[in-house]
């Protein structure tokens, strides 16, 4: 039995333009390799993002629920965002 699955895929030109110089640069030995790649960033980025929303998200939710009192205001956090944004630029 296969342990592989042929594909055939159609990219928008800068994405087939950025596969192809990662296979003319020797980052990669061929088309197949860079897609492989990809996937498994994809599926790590896939896997860290559930990390966050149980570990944080929901374990945030349970507080929230837990103690409502605790609660900062939505307009506080976008405050705080921009203020940090703002430092980021002036650096």
């Amino acid at each position: 039995m296969r342990s592989t699955q042929q594909f055939s895929i159609t990219l928008p030109t800068e994405l087939a333009e950025i596969v192809e110089q990662k296979v003319r640069s020797g980052d990669y030995a061929s088309v197949s390799e860079v897609v492989r790649d990809g996937m498994r960033a994809l599926m790590e980025r896939d896997a860290a993002v559930e990390r966050w929303l149980r570990d944080e998200v929901v374990a945030g939710h349970a507080e929230y629920m837990a103690d409502p009192s605790k609660a900062v205001p939505a307009s506080d956090i976008l405050d705080r965002i921009k203020r940090r944004l703002a430092s980021a630029r002036d650096q």
